[in-house]
């Protein structure tokens, strides 16, 4: 199986694809724009989808499975994951991250850097984690954002989550910059919140990168606008968002 988008592959017989996704870009935009290009190409029937959902917020490492490799996603998404986040103390959002604005303010003047490895180890190992209300967790048929959005509050269900490291990259107050090797399923706008609770203040996460889907690294990983191109499409850079995505193109189910 192919590891990249290579112009006049036979895409059926599967390839197993590691995008650097941009910012502003979810998940299923890529997904989308990879078959719709796909279907250009003469792949009308082709199935993809992607080993795990990285938020719009969120740059770094997705793969994508193309044709018969669509059977392996499951396996794949599986793997342990590594990010880079950036974590700011001292306030919170109603997301856990920069999708909405400040909501809440807390003092960060008693934070030292012990307590932050502390607190940091403390929030490691096997253990359940809330995710965040605005996630697309389902619940009763629905999106959980789609509640939120609608102030209507709903019990968040805990999942087991394992964190297998937390590592101190940068500490200039009040911005925390971390690396996290974690299981499938954690939620690192969740992380961010409880390392705010644990250092008695509040935190959220204002940067998100993820450099590491099981053993695809993001060093090793195709760039979206290059996957584009091989596929024959026109790639014009706004705000990290492809200009001729608009009402035109079909919106494809993955």
């Amino acid at each position: 199986m192919e590891n990249k988008i290579i112009e006049g592959a036979d895409y059926r017989e599967g390839v197993i694809l590691g995008i650097d996704k941009p910012l502003g870009w979810t998940s299923s935009d890529v997904v989308r724009k990879l078959k719709y290009l796909l279907r250009k190409c003469g792949f009308p029937k082709i199935k993809i989808g992607h080993a795990g959902t990285l938020d719009p917020l969120a740059s770094g490492v997705l793969i994508v499975c193309i044709g018969k490799a669509t059977k392996l996603v499951n396996e794949i998404q599986a793997g342990e994951k590594e990010y880079i986040a950036d974590v700011m103390l001292g306030a919170t959002t109603p997301s856990g991250d920069l999708e909405h604005p400040v909501d809440q303010t807390y003092p960060t003047d008693h934070i030292t850097p012990e307590m932050v490895s502390e607190a940091l180890a403390g929030l490691c190992g096997e253990r359940f984690q809330t995710p965040p209300v605005y996630s697309a967790k389902m619940i009763d048929g629905r999106r959980a954002y789609d509640y939120a959005r609608e102030g209507e509050q709903v019990e968040m269900r805990k999942a087991l989550v394992n964190i297998f490291e937390i590592e101190i990259l940068e500490l200039q107050m009040p911005l925390l910059r971390i690396r996290v090797r974690c299981s499938k399923g954690t939620y690192i706008r969740s992380l961010a919140i409880e390392i705010g609770e644990a250092l008695g203040s509040g935190a959220h996460l204002v940067g998100l990168r993820r450099t590491r889907s099981g053993e695809t690294r993001v060093e090793d990983c195709q760039q979206l606008a290059d996957a584009v191109r091989a596929l024959g499409g026109e790639w014009t850079e706004r705000e990290g968002r492809i200009t001729g995505r608009d009402k035109r193109e079909p919106s494809v189910q993955e």
